[in-house]
């Protein structure tokens, strides 16, 4: 399974690389779409962005596997006179890391490059000695003299700001960069069909591969594609925190490392028959696993599949991610290859006839 050959892995660059974030995710969505193609039956697209691919379109009994398309990012939210950018955000974006980061504007006309300004240590005196960022005082700076300048770059209020930063190899285990939450699914469930296709695998259902738009601002997309597709059963992937660095307490955030394969997550949405069946799945083909519990909610797409149509039997499978919403999230090769390697075997486990309920009455 050589997830990482020369095709693959021009792939997984040319889509991480590519900004997609939330609203405006049309260009992943083409470059994911077009590694699909020749794996799937169909492909489509619905009014928002969503993309998905059918194998085996026309089956009564319908599998969906899941994953969000955008990255977190910044609205220019206001434009000074002296031609400062003030900015909102655009999903969980952090502020504390902006200061000093390199950025591109999406303007109709194209790019426009920036940087988040920040005052330099020298000045940061007195009362200011312990100056922090925050939303009310980050900025951009375009090099421009006033705001008829920035808006003759062709900037206005609601152009989206990104971080320029791209994806790199660490010491040949990680990737490296910003958007792997989780365009490093997107890749996953590429795989996944890729795999399906070359190896010829029967499917006796069809199966739906989803790439959402945005999960960042409340799991909208997920929300809408459930209702339109309507699947019997969801598998969903997204990324979790790998808890094993500085500055994360296990006992509070659950216990997860980088390395030791994907996470299963047990949580009210998350339906426990599902559970047993991945977990089985992991150990009849010895795929290394972890466990972790979410409160209430699971924060995921995967709410959005078991809460809609009456209730779909829904589980969440998770990529351990270090330094989420920054621009240096590592994911582990191991932990995406097995990732890879668990959402297909379980594909081929899941029969049409099971009855998901918890017992008869």
């Amino acid at each position: 399974m050589d997830i990482f050959n020369a095709k693959n892995k021009k792939f997984l660059f040319e889509y991480l690389n590519n900004a997609a974030p939330t609203g405006a995710e049309k260009s992943g969505q083409k470059i994911w779409s077009s590694f699909i193609k020749p794996y799937v039956d169909e492909l489509h697209l619905d009014i928002y962005g969503t993309c998905y691919g059918v194998i085996n379109p026309g089956k009564p009994y319908r599998v969906a596997i899941e994953s969000h398309a955008d990255e977190v990012s910044w609205f220019i939210n206001h434009i000074s006179d002296d031609g400062f950018l003030r900015v909102i955000r655009n999903g969980g974006s952090d502020h504390a890391i902006a200061p000093a980061k390199r950025v591109n504007i999406h303007t109709p006309e194209g790019i426009v490059k920036g940087v988040f300004g920040w005052p330099a240590i020298h000045t940061r005196k007195g009362t200011k000695a312990k100056l922090n960022a925050t939303l009310n005082n980050i900025f951009i700076d375009v090099g421009a003299k006033d705001k008829k300048e920035v808006e003759k770059m062709g900037i206005h209020i609601g152009c989206i700001a990104t971080f320029e930063d791209e994806i790199t190899e660490l010491n040949k285990k990680y990737f490296v960069g910003r958007g792997l939450d989780n365009k490093m699914g997107g890749f996953v469930l590429a795989q996944v069909a890729r795999m399906l296709k070359e190896n010829k695998i029967d499917l006796p259902y069809s199966l739906y591969l989803v790439n959402s738009v945005q999960e960042e601002v409340g799991l909208r997309g997920a929300e809408m594609i459930a209702h339109t597709l309507k699947p019997n059963v969801a598998f969903v992937t997204d990324v979790t925190h790998d808890t094993g660095t500085p500055l994360i307490e296990p006992k509070v955030n659950g216990d997860v490392s980088c390395g030791k394969g994907p996470t299963v997550t047990y949580a009210p949405a998350v339906h426990s028959k599902l559970i047993e069946l991945v977990a089985r799945v992991a150990e009849k083909n010895k795929i290394p696993f972890q466990r972790e519990a979410s409160s209430r909610s699971t924060g995921t797409d995967t709410d959005a599949f078991a809460y809609s149509n009456g209730g779909i039997p829904s589980v969440l499978l998770s990529l351990p991610l270090r330094y989420m919403h920054t621009t240096v999230e590592m994911a582990h090769r191991e932990d995406i290859e097995n990732l890879v390697k668990w959402i297909y075997c379980c594909l081929q486990e899941v029969e049409p006839d099971f009855d998901f309920r918890y017992f008869v009455p």
